[in-house]
């Protein structure tokens, strides 16, 4: 099964090794080549460089193909509208943008777009964590 990653930093770079190591098939696509260091040397998937709001660079990259894709660079708006692309226009039905600010988050998720995000989910972590310290009832 082939998955499409675009952006190829700490976490894609992470997310594309893993999933090679569970069989799947992997193309990642990254505006700088030395961004594909991060994968190491034996990484046995494709590296596509370009823009992946390109349709070239995300045809080139196998998406025609792709059972899932993933937007995890470092822009919001980029990540929404490569997923919303792959969702709509190649009809993958597990597209997932990595969205920082919560409240857009939220909202392109009840768009119908898998969104995580980041600065959620570690405040909730977070909360947890404190919670779980048993501290003493805050005055209130």
């Amino acid at each position: 099964m082939h998955v499409v990653i675009a952006g190829c930093g700490r976490v894609g770079s992470g997310l594309a090794r893993d999933l090679v190591t569970q069989g799947f098939h992997v193309s990642i696509i990254d505006e700088s080549p030395e961004a594909f260091h991060l994968l190491g040397d034996d990484f046995p998937g494709e590296f596509v460089v370009g823009r992946a709001l390109d349709w070239h660079v995300l045809r080139e990259a196998g998406i025609q193909e792709a059972v899932a894709f993933v937007a995890c660079t470092d822009g919001d708006n980029t990540n929404i509208v490569i997923a919303q692309i792959a969702q709509k226009k190649y009809g993958i039905g597990c597209a997932v943008a990595r969205v920082y600010d919560p409240l857009r988050a939220e909202l392109f998720a009840q768009a119908g777009i898998r969104t995580v995000c980041p600065t959620r989910d570690v405040r909730v972590a977070l909360f947890d964590a404190v919670r779980s310290c048993q501290l003493p009832a805050a005055e209130g």
